[in-house]
């Protein structure tokens, strides 16, 4: 076929499985064409009518990326805010609502602008709970260190708490589990807007399990929550970058070095 393509896949034990191919655009095409400052949609049009990209080229609709460099993110849009009880841990199942992007000159940044533009802006300063899963505890240990290193206080769950401890990380408070009476419980702790930032790699899945009262309750209260190792690393870059960097806004034109730019999208 000549055109555009929208593939999904799916990934499990390192397989690659293709679930189906639609002869048409997705949502990311508007997304990199204006990432890339490349109108997608019309040099896929133009492809079908026959052109060749070495045409498109020769005409200055496909162009060399511009220098300077930005990176662009795109997040989704959850609507977990609806549905205090959906579980906010992601699978299979199409949940997203829409999505926004976030630009800047670093990842870290743009990152950071990518999760205000969904309404879970990072804070920079406060308290962060980490309750990781096993396999998630070296890489979570690299992001409390940064963490850390920010003066953000730290409060963990037992396990998560003995960890970063043999790291050397200081953790203000070790956290009950949920429904103990011995001391303050994740949801308690979130509850009482003492919690800043939650950082919580599910261990299980389904009611009884406390990462998803953790995760509840942060959504309930409109605390940000991140549920893998991978978005903690880049929360925690877009944290320190934001401290040092204040947040400015350029016009995709800016971005691309092209006044003339457009983008149909």
């Amino acid at each position: 076929m000549r055109g555009l393509l929208n593939v999904q896949f799916a990934v499990k034990d390192k397989v690659v499985s293709v679930i189906e191919a639609n002869p048409r655009a997705s949502r990311t095409v508007p997304f990199v064409s204006k990432a890339t400052g490349v109108p997608l949609a019309k040099v896929a049009a133009r492809v079908m009518l026959g052109s060749s990209l070495a045409d498109l080229r020769r005409e200055g609709l496909l162009v060399d990326p511009a220098p300077g460099g930005h990176v662009a993110v795109k997040e989704a849009v959850l609507p977990f805010q609806r549905f205090p009880d959906v579980d906010s841990v992601l699978g299979p199942e199409m949940r997203s609502t829409g999505e926004v992007m976030g630009v800047d000159r670093t990842f870290g940044l743009a990152f950071a602008k990518s999760q205000a533009g969904v309404g879970s802006a990072l804070p920079t300063r406060g308290t962060a709970f980490l309750s990781l899963a096993d396999r998630d505890k070296a890489t979570g240990i690299v992001a409390a260190r940064r963490l850390a290193d920010l003066g953000i206080n730290l409060v963990a769950t037992a396990g998560t708490a003995a960890a970063l401890e043999s790291e050397g990380l200081a953790v203000e408070t070790v956290v009950a589990k949920v429904g103990d009476t011995s001391g303050v419980d994740a949801v308690t702790l979130i509850s009482s807007e003492k919690v800043d930032l939650v950082i919580n790699t599910p261990r299980g899945r389904g009611p009884r399990a406390d990462g998803a009262h953790i995760r509840r309750a942060a959504i309930t209260h409109g605390v940000p929550c991140l549920t893998t190792v991978a978005a903690a690393l880049a929360a925690a870059g877009g944290m320190a970058e934001a401290v040092d960097t204040e947040a400015q806004v350029r016009s995709l034109q800016e971005y691309h070095r092209d006044p003339q730019l457009r983008l149909e999208v």
